[in-house]
């Protein structure tokens, strides 16, 4: 019997999750999709994500793959996985790759975005998915910023611990690419903002250490000025805090060679 790869594109709230890896002590996106599999295939199943979000972090794209040797056709498993897994867990599409497809090592970049809210009293139903930074947010010096971002860089100073993958970044180290980083407000709600960064790869925290330092700026304690000192000083120890998990969400994983103008159409 020949082995089929299956490729899913996942969408999850995190909010009750400690991330997308399996974990031996807290329930994972990851492991609870593999154990429905194993149910279903009667095997074991082991599946591979395009990369990890952490605890709380949310996905609208999520993209990964397994192998298995059933003989289901492969779009008939986002009903099967969609029955058993809980409601903040949902399978938008499933079907058959390519035999050398792997969502990790063929994505050639990600799409993050980041909501938060400014106004001074933030509704209830909205904390989960929406960081709350009260301040009479400077919306134009933001957007300065992120122009500085677009690019080469090395994000040291945006990095978390242990977050370099060296079978994969072949020695590049902190240097990711950013195509594309903006700032938008609903203009309907103009106290709801979302950034958005695409790149080549994320640094762990990079997206919310990032965030949490153009809050900073947002709420005019640093200028351009520091900022583009931050990202030039490598040192974490110069950026802002971390932003909370709640307010970031995957978009989307890239598998086509990125461009600016690509993004763009």
């Amino acid at each position: 019997m020949s082995e089929n790869n299956i490729r899913l594109l996942i969408a999850y709230d995190g909010t009750n999750y400690g991330g997308w890896q399996r974990q031996k002590n807290s329930p994972t996106i990851q492991g609870i999709i593999e154990d429905k599999l194993t149910v279903i295939t009667n095997e074991a199943t082991v599946v591979n994500g395009s990369g990890r979000t952490d605890a709380g972090v949310h996905a609208l794209g999520m993209v990964a793959n397994f192998k298995t040797n059933s003989s289901m056709a492969a779009e008939s498993f986002q009903k099967a996985l969609n029955s058993m897994l809980p409601r903040d867990v949902r399978i938008i599409e499933a079907g058959e790759a390519a035999p050398d497809f792997h969502a990790r090592y063929n994505s050639t970049g990600k799409t993050y975005r980041y909501d938060f809210f400014t106004g001074s009293t933030q509704s209830p139903t909205e904390r989960l998915y929406r960081t709350h930074v009260p301040c009479s947010f400077k919306l134009s010096k933001v957007r300065a910023c992120l122009k500085d971002l677009i690019g080469s860089h090395d994000f040291s100073s945006f990095e978390a611990g242990g977050s370099r993958d060296l079978t994969r970044t072949g020695g590049r180290g902190a240097v990711r690419t950013l195509l594309k980083a903006v700032c938008v407000t609903d203009l309907t709600q103009p106290e709801h903002l979302s950034l958005y960064l695409t790149g080549d790869g994320f640094l762990r925290y990079m997206v919310r250490n990032l965030a949490g330092t153009l809050f900073l700026v947002g709420s005019g304690r640093i200028d351009r000025g520091e900022f583009a000192t931050i990202l030039a000083g490598k040192d974490r120890s110069l950026a802002g805090p971390t932003a909370p998990a709640c307010g970031l969400f995957l978009e989307q994983v890239h598998y086509k060679v990125l461009t600016v103008s690509a993004l763009e159409r």
